[in-house]
């Protein structure tokens, strides 16, 4: 018997986008290593994520900002800086002074099962530190007063603070067994999210599964196969 052709192209179609799709789904499962930035809320004594990056982003004198080393998905699933201290304690031996603003900054290198290959965090807690800057300055301004050497890339990516990693920055990492398992999926690649110095952005891997567009695509080839196919037993009918 030969094959309906409408419905057998319909069918190697929804077939194709089917690979796509499956392609993609395992593309997703990809995290990357790089230096997230958060904020403290005073209110709550709980880490949010920042909404901008160091470089625009102006704290108050008494706030308190973090950063933390991890290998991760997106912000949503990204690893908190640790550690419970706050304002006061953090700066409690740096005097105010008359036009400038104090602001607390904790520094978490991660875990080893985060590091680099070969590399191992400089320590196994995390740094704290007051930096006392000017009244208009920036978190970066605070961050290179305390915790150089620092390292951007060419998009003026923040890649490492107190030269931690040596190399990378915002690199791709293929998903393993477990942590210690993840190996470099690109390591000269930085990673495209950080907009805001260190996010992976909306749409980037591991944003949330395939588009919208693709999905429908999909099905809409599904219905016009399956219409294909009862028109062709109809006929034959």
């Amino acid at each position: 018997m030969t094959p309906n052709r409408p419905a057998l192209s319909a069918l190697l179609v929804l077939g194709a986008l089917l690979a796509v799709l499956g392609t993609a789904g395992q593309a997703q499962a990809v995290g990357y290593r790089y230096w997230s930035f958060w904020d403290r809320d005073a209110a709550g004594g709980t880490w949010v994520y920042a909404t901008q990056g160091p470089s625009t982003a102006r704290p108050s004198d008494g706030d308190v900002q973090g950063f933390r080393f991890s290998v991760s998905e997106d912000s949503k699933h990204s690893a908190k800086p640790r550690g419970e201290s706050g304002f006061a304690a953090i700066c409690a031996k740096t005097p105010a002074r008359e036009g400038a603003k104090r602001v607390a900054l904790v520094l978490d290198f991660g875990t080893a099962d985060d590091a680099p290959d070969g590399s191992t965090p400089p320590d196994p807690s995390p740094r704290t530190a007051c930096a006392r800057v000017g009244e208009d300055a920036t978190t970066a301004d605070a961050l290179a007063a305390v915790a150089k050497p620092l390292r951007y890339d060419t998009n003026a990516l923040l890649c490492a603070i107190a030269g931690y990693p040596r190399t990378g920055c915002g690199e791709a990492v293929s998903d393993g067994a477990g942590s210690g398992d993840r190996s470099t999926a690109s390591p000269d690649t930085a990673s495209p999210a950080p907009r805001r110095a260190s996010e992976p952005g909306d749409g980037e891997p591991g944003g949330g599964g395939p588009s919208v567009g693709l999905v429908a695509g999909i099905a809409a080839v599904a219905v016009l196969g399956a219409a294909a196919i009862l028109r062709a037993r109809r006929r034959r009918g």
